[in-house]
This record gives structure tokens, sequence and C-alpha cells, in this order.
């Protein structure tokens, strides 16, 4: 992984609530959705190299830093989350679709925000995506105990635990201090994450879509997110797959070669966006 790297000066822009983000480039627009205790910095190696094709847009969600929550929130949910980004894009892209991209917790709020608005993307990427899938059976979610540790004031241990369960066993002690800091931020977050209602995904509504589907996971990566895909590559056999190699749930920065040229190809291989005629 790169020892550094230099992001553009994030802004501030106000939708229903201020959305902090940061962006490069020009032309059609790439946004990018993180996932949990992350926020923009996450995509740092993504904005350099994907900016030199297309305007590269990274926000962070309500809820994260800069202005990260520090007790729960009710209103922390995926379907909130896509109803700013809705207007987010509004905003930003006026009447232009946009090209989204969403890791991880991000990947299912990129779903419901191109079934809510299938008319504004252009394409969809899921990165490791970790859903649940309408019709299966509910199982309680590791994030439960984890929380348990954060709220008696145990964050180091929450946190390590919680990376290497989604990254591999000793992936905390390995990472760099930016990641580390930027986890630290993102703690409490949790603390909702983990009272969210249940929201599967509908693999029938997904199949509605009509826009370029990329499915990319890391070869490393954790077995229930092989599952997503495969179930999500079953049912939308349209789909391009691609295998991130020597990367795990994070490929985009174990990886980031690799990763920033799969999505750049995919990318070119949807065309340009045509304008919208009156």
């Amino acid at each position: 992984m790169p020892s550094t790297a230099t992001l553009p000066a994030f802004v501030s822009r106000s939708t229903d609530s201020p959305l902090h983000y940061t962006e490069a480039g020009t032309g059609d627009i790439l946004l990018l959705i993180h996932g949990s205790l992350c926020d923009y910095r996450y995509w740092r190696w993504q904005l350099p190299a994907l900016s030199q094709q297309i305007r590269t847009v990274a926000p962070s969600l309500r809820g994260y830093w800069p202005d990260a929550i520090k007790e729960e929130d009710p209103s922390f949910s995926i379907t909130r989350h896509a109803q700013d980004l809705i207007a987010f894009i509004n905003e930003i892209a006026g009447d232009r679709p946009v090209h989204v991209l969403g890791h991880s917790r991000g990947a299912q709020v990129a779903v419901e925000l191109a079934c809510r608005v299938p008319e504004r993307i252009r394409s969809l990427t899921l990165a490791d995506p970790g859903f649940a899938l309408r019709g299966e059976a509910l199982h309680t979610s590791f994030q439960a105990s984890i929380v348990d540790r954060l709220v008696a004031g145990e964050v180091e241990e929450a946190l390590a635990t919680f990376v290497d369960t989604v990254n591999g066993t000793g992936t905390w002690r390995k990472m760099v201090g930016w990641f580390k800091s930027m986890v630290r931020d993102n703690a409490y977050t949790l603390v909702s994450q983990v009272h969210e209602a249940p929201q599967p995904v509908d693999l029938a509504q997904m199949a509605k879509l009509a826009c370029p589907l990329l499915l990319i996971g890391g070869e490393q990566s954790p077995a229930r997110y092989h599952s997503r895909l495969d179930a999500l590559q079953a049912a939308l056999p349209g789909a391009t797959r691609v295998t991130i190699p020597m990367a795990a749930h994070g490929m985009n920065l174990a990886n980031p070669v690799m990763f920033n040229r799969v999505v750049a190809e995919f990318l070119a291989s949807t065309g340009p966006t045509e304008p919208k005629l009156d």
C-alpha cells in the first residue's frame, strides 16, 4: 500500500443537511460511497487515479467525519443516506446521470439509491457488498457484541475486532496510522448502525435496473462477501464480475492499482453520458 497521498481540499455543500465531500477531475461524475467506520478519506488512492478520467466525487455520509455522531441517532439508516445522496446528486449533477460505486455497507446505499432513482444512475459498481437478501433467514449481526465493548469504553479492542472480522485476522494490527485515525473518528456510528431496521435487498427489484453493473470482490475477502457476489451474479447474468488479487475486503487500499484499473476500464466501456435533450 502506498504510504502517502495528497487529497484535494474538501468543500461543504448543503442538501437536506451538510454533506462534506472531496472531489477531483472534470466531466461525467463518479460518486464513491464508503462503508462502515469510513468517510471520504477512504478513497485516498482512488481520487488521484480515477479523476484523470472522470470527475470523482467522494462524500462523507450523514453522521460520519467531519461531523461524526457521538451517540445513537435513530434516523441513521440506509434509506436516509440514500435520500441524502439523491439530493446531493441533484445539486452537483443537474439532470445528468452519474456513475455510482459503493463499498461494503456503501454498496447497499448504492443499491437503494439506484432503485429509488434509476434514471439518475449511469452505471453501478458494488464492491464486496455484505447486505442480506430478501427471503433469507436473518442472522444476528456480529456488530452487536462489538458495540457492547465500544459502549463499555473498550474502543480500541472493539474497532480491532470489527476490522479483523470484515477483512481477516490481524488486519487492525497491520493498518497504517491514517486508516486507524479514520476508523476511530467514526467509531460511534456503529452504535446507530447496529440498531438499523433490517432492510434486505430485493434481487427482483435490482434485476429491473437497466444500467451496466460491475461486481468486485477481494480474492482474500471472507466467504460471506463471495456468497453475496455469487447470488448477485446468478440473479443478474449481465453483470461484469472481477476479483482483485492479493486483497481482502479493503481491496481498494490493498491493491489500488488493480482496483483503479478495473473501475476505469468498466467506466470506459459504458461510453460517454449523452446530454439530456429538451
